[in-house]
């Protein structure tokens, strides 16, 4: 039996292009990017802005780091938000103005990766990068469209993974030489008429919660990949999820106001929310 929820508007439309949403238990607020906007926004529990921060000209993903600071990924490489709000640029990993960062997430050694893809969305420019703990990058995908959700398994064996064209949610299993990803199988092929796969998150039972862009959708599989759950979103193109709140059990989800009629969806670019029977797995924070 597949449970069917409809998701409210916490916020205004605060987003052009909202993406990336963490929850942090510490603060109750909910941070995510104005990804082409280049800042990171915070909103309240209730959904007020508390805080709007330019880090660039880009910020795709970020992640909240141990002494209370950030790191980011911006549009060519990474860079750190200290607690008192200095940003450290990382020198640029690539010089191509035609390909930017994208979605990413950190893994349970606390190492931040990020994907990347063509401004246009050629076939085949992206890629996964991993900041190492000593500043240093590896790429461990290559050949990849639109690289966006990535989530890591607790005990750090495996990685959720989709690139976004490929219709499919992958789990990659990690090779123990920490090399490039080769080995995965498909949880599941996403019917191109129900949406395109687009950012998730994992809770605490192993199910994938996938936001479904062009889809109007966040759909939740078992970790076999059999739908359970549909949260359905008043606007268009829904971008990323996370699970937060206070017990753990509310969905938070990003939209994007890109390509849609303002008039039809003007709250296209808000956060919305929906009350779920599972709670969220814990972020995993970054090393730095």
């Amino acid at each position: 039996m597949v449970t069917t929820t409809a998701a409210e508007q916490l916020c205004a439309p605060l987003a052009e292009h909202g993406e990336g949403p963490v929850w942090s238990a510490e603060t109750s607020r909910l941070q995510f990017v104005d990804m082409l906007a280049g800042s990171i926004v915070t909103i309240d529990a209730g959904g007020a802005l508390v805080d709007r921060r330019t880090v660039g000209t880009v910020a795709a993903a970020f992640r909240p780091r141990g002494d209370g600071g950030l790191v980011i990924a911006v549009e060519r490489g990474f860079a750190m938000l200290s607690p008192d709000g200095e940003l450290t640029t990382f020198a640029e990993i690539w010089t191509d103005p035609t390909v930017r960062m994208n979605d990413g997430a950190c893994d349970t050694q606390g190492r931040f990766l990020c994907g990347t893809m063509a401004y246009d969305a050629a076939a085949g420019r992206g890629a996964l990068h991993r900041l190492e703990l000593d500043g240093s990058t590896t790429t461990v995908l290559e050949g990849l469209t639109i690289s966006n959700g990535l989530a890591f398994s607790p005990d750090g064996a495996s990685a959720v993974f989709v690139d976004s064209p490929t219709q499919q949610v992958r789990r990659y299993r990690l090779p123990d030489d920490d090399g490039p990803w080769h080995d995965f199988d498909v949880i599941v092929e996403i019917d191109p008429a129900v949406g395109t796969p687009d950012g998730l998150c994992i809770d605490s039972e192993g199910g994938i919660w996938v936001a479904l862009w062009g889809g109007s959708a966040v759909h939740r599989y078992t970790a076999d990949g059999t739908l359970t759950d549909i949260v359905t979103v008043p606007v268009r193109h829904v971008t990323a999820c996370t699970l937060g709140g206070d017990d753990g059990r509310t969905l938070f989800i990003t939209t994007s106001a890109r390509g849609v009629d303002r008039v039809e969806q003007p709250d296209a670019g808000a956060v919305f929310s929906a009350r779920v029977a599972v709670t969220g797995a814990p972020v995993l924070p970054s090393a730095l």
